[in-house]
């Protein structure tokens, strides 16, 4: 009893999520807060339709709260690497929907990632050996996958400004035949040096017209993309990745990297879009590569927004993971290459077992090998 003869009413402390619990964003419920990133594998056949083995490869990795699919052309112009699959005709839908059916049977999520490379292709993978498009006409200093193995990118040409409206087009028609598939949703990549951040980027845009200069000129472009996917499926399905940062693709730094990118999720805040896929410093790389603060990008992405998920990525360790959902920084954290050797990452999170390691040599191309044939926790110690 207290002094003045009355009982003190206990004190309850909100208990934090953890990454294993559930989570609700957008339309969409996942049953962990431990997403697959999306792996590019480059096993789809001579039309872009996914593997016949791709069922089973996503089925195996339903664990995980969300799949995001594989980068996924949204035009043949759009493709930069050799056997990725499209999702612009009927038998690339017909064979991603066998994807989702095998993922939904085995209770998991998926989201599509909408891809258009730009400048980051050849001229081999192009509709009749034309040039890449871009933002700008010069080459970028990297490698794509060919018929060859790697090759140089190919010289690029300035996309005019009376084609920009069929690529807007072509990303809301892609969203919605993405659903028509079965995907739970959509991520549209704008990260990575792709298309978009060649316009974002003033290290790569160098337009003179009403889409490049200004701040608010290089953001036109990524804005109209996103607003067409919305006003095509609804943003409760549509999310998207960003790398504020990193350098892949030859991505050069912007002259005022944090400034941009604030500026431009303060232009996405109001479409209350369902998820932001970050990735943190360099893509598969040191996470202090520039500095660069995510917290005030979080901040501005979820005002008023606060159902969405804030997905962080890149070099994230259990530990890393734990702390990252404990604390509050993130809803959820996205796992890469760990997924390529264990598909059910998640119990080996949750157990605390060790992870297999993956077989670069099977990375790209090829069959089952090193893409259907890793075994789970369970198959190892079974076998052991």
């Amino acid at each position: 009893m207290t002094p003045a003869g009355r009982r003190q009413r206990p004190c309850y402390r909100k208990r934090m999520p953890s990454l294993f619990d559930p989570i609700h964003f957008g339309a969409i419920e996942a049953s962990n807060r431990v997403v697959m990133a999306p792996l590019t594998r480059n096993r789809a056949d001579a039309d872009r339709v996914p593997s016949p083995l791709a069922p089973t490869y996503y089925a195996q990795r339903a664990g995980a709260g969300l799949i995001v699919s594989e980068a996924t052309q949204i035009s043949p112009t759009g493709q930069g690497y050799l056997d990725t699959p499209g999702i612009y005709s009927g038998p690339q839908i017909a064979g991603w929907r066998g994807v989702t059916e095998a993922v939904h049977a085995a209770g998991g999520k998926i989201v599509l990632q909408l891809w258009h490379v730009g400048r980051i292709s050849h001229v081999s993978l192009q509709p009749n050996h034309e040039w890449p498009v871009s933002s700008t006409a010069r080459r970028a200093n990297t490698k794509t996958f060919t018929a060859k193995g790697f090759e140089e990118v190919s010289e690029p040409r300035a996309l005019r400004l009376d084609e920009l409206p069929g690529i807007v087009a072509d990303y809301a028609a892609a969203a919605r035949r993405a659903l028509e598939a079965g995907f739970d949703g959509v991520e549209i990549h704008g990260a990575n040096g792709y298309l978009l951040e060649q316009f974002l980027r003033d290290s790569i845009n160098d337009r003179r017209d009403d889409y490049g200069g200004s701040r608010e000129n290089r953001m036109r472009f990524p804005l109209e993309v996103v607003r067409a996917v919305v006003a095509a499926i609804g943003a409760d399905r549509t999310g998207i990745r960003l790398s504020p940062v990193t350098p892949a693709n030859d991505a050069g730094q912007d002259s005022d990297a944090q400034g941009l990118f604030n500026a431009f999720v303060e232009r996405l805040n109001p479409l209350k879009l369902a998820f932001m896929h970050v990735v943190e410093g360099a893509t598969g790389g040191p996470r202090d590569v520039a500095p660069f603060d995510f917290r005030a990008l979080r901040a501005r992405f979820k005002e008023g927004n606060e159902q969405a998920a804030w997905i962080v990525n890149n070099g994230y360790t259990r530990a890393m993971a734990l702390d990252a959902v404990a604390s509050g920084y993130a809803d959820m954290v996205a796992f890469g290459k760990p997924y390529i050797s264990n598909p059910d990452l998640v119990l080996r999170l949750q157990t605390d077992a060790p992870l297999a390691k993956p077989n670069p040599a099977t990375f790209y191309g090829g069959g089952a090998a090193g893409y259907t044939d890793y075994p789970t926790l369970a198959g190892t110690q079974a076998g052991s």
